[in-house]
């Protein structure tokens, strides 16, 4: 290529630089707009609904070259300002910067957002339920580990709702001060961390000890400047804490994600392509939870997760937790669950959301 056409080229870049500074500044000024009718009408900042008509549409519209999983990274960051310039929206989740639940909460609201770091589940929900924080991020299920059992506790007695759900693959890496394994005498993670690379743990590291601590970022920081020990944690949790990463992709199973919810107050509106979550009990008595669920087979709705959950402070006592498509917005799911709650000792809608996507 000949100079005078790469400069050509440059030059038309640089034009479009321009058109695109003049074309966000002006969707800037539209959100701006926006922001006020919602403070006059009491509407959130944060609505997860049109946020994902955004997406769909950009989907609808991107003829290429730019692939979708850029082209929606690349919104995620406009969205996340457009929210800012509206009003601040601040975003509790569990453990330090680059734990799991934070690198989910960014990879969900954008680099805009005010995050709030904290040691445990149970001060997530509480921020949120005092107001001090507009939403929460916190886990509920991982695909090898099963569900949270701290927050289907806390789903059981917040008066919070689901917002919305982010999948998150799970890529573990063996972090350390230390430059090689040989030295390592101590491994550091959350619980499921461990659980999910105890395969490879036992195979490369046999002798070290492990402990088991909050979060995988607080198991970073632990280590740090330790070169007999290592955490298992992120490769951006070894970026911010200056760590090695030893070994990427120890976990045993790399089809790894961990599911996520947003909390918050309100409620979703429907989008096309929707979960429900609810929670119920049933009597002590035969054919009383496939009574239960007769509706959703009756109204055609996919049960597409259902557990039981003990019930603190009781023996033997069950909840169920499950998962259905649709919102209920639609008629069919309003239905159907009116028909469930009638054949149940306990039942508790816990809120209607886009179904999320495990990102490529």
């Amino acid at each position: 290529m000949k100079n005078s056409e790469l400069t050509r080229l440059r030059h038309r870049i640089r034009k479009t630089d321009e058109m695109l500074v003049e074309v966000l500044n002006e969707r800037s000024r539209l959100s701006i707009d926006i922001g006020k009718i919602k403070k006059r009408r009491h509407m959130d900042v944060y609505d997860p609904a049109k946020e994902m008509a955004v997406y769909r549409h950009l989907d609808e519209m991107n003829a290429g070259p730019l692939p979708p999983r850029e082209l929606h990274h690349i919104f995620r960051e406009i969205i996340s300002s457009s929210r800012a310039l509206q009003a601040p929206v601040s975003v509790a989740c569990l453990g330090p910067e680059a734990s799991f639940s934070h690198l989910a909460a960014r990879h969900h609201f954008g680099e805009a957002a005010q995050y709030v770091s904290l040691p445990t589940i149970s001060d997530v929900f509480d921020r949120v339920e005092r107001k001090q924080v507009a939403c929460g991020v916190v886990p509920i299920e991982n695909s090898l580990e099963g569900s949270v059992a701290m927050t289907l506790d806390h789903l059981h007695t917040t008066p919070l709702t689901i917002r919305a759900e982010i999948l998150l693959p799970i890529q573990h890496c063996l972090l350390s001060a230390a430059a090689k394994i040989r030295p390592l005498r101590q491994i550091y993670s959350h619980p499921q961390a461990l659980a999910q690379c105890q395969q490879w743990l036992t195979t490369h590291l046999p002798r070290c000890d492990r402990h088991a601590v909050e979060s995988t970022a607080v198991a970073v920081q632990k280590v740090a400047g330790d070169r007999e020990s290592a955490a298992i944690g992120s490769r951006e949790a070894a970026t911010l804490y200056g760590l090695n990463v030893l070994f990427e992709g120890i976990e045993d199973y790399h089809t790894n994600v961990t599911r996520f919810i947003v909390i918050g107050e309100g409620l979703t509106a429907r989008t096309g392509n929707d979960k429900t979550s609810i929670l119920f009990g049933t009597r002590h008595e035969p054919g009383a939870l496939f009574h239960a669920l007769e509706p959703f087979a009756k109204k055609k709705i996919n049960l597409v997760r259902i557990e039981s959950h003990p019930i603190k402070g009781t023996m033997w006592e069950y909840l169920f937790f499950a998962d259905c498509t649709g919102s209920i917005a639609d008629r069919t799911v309003r239905s159907c669950l009116a028909a469930l709650k009638k054949k149940t000792t306990f039942f508790k809608i816990l809120g209607s959301y886009p179904a999320g996507e495990i990102p490529a």
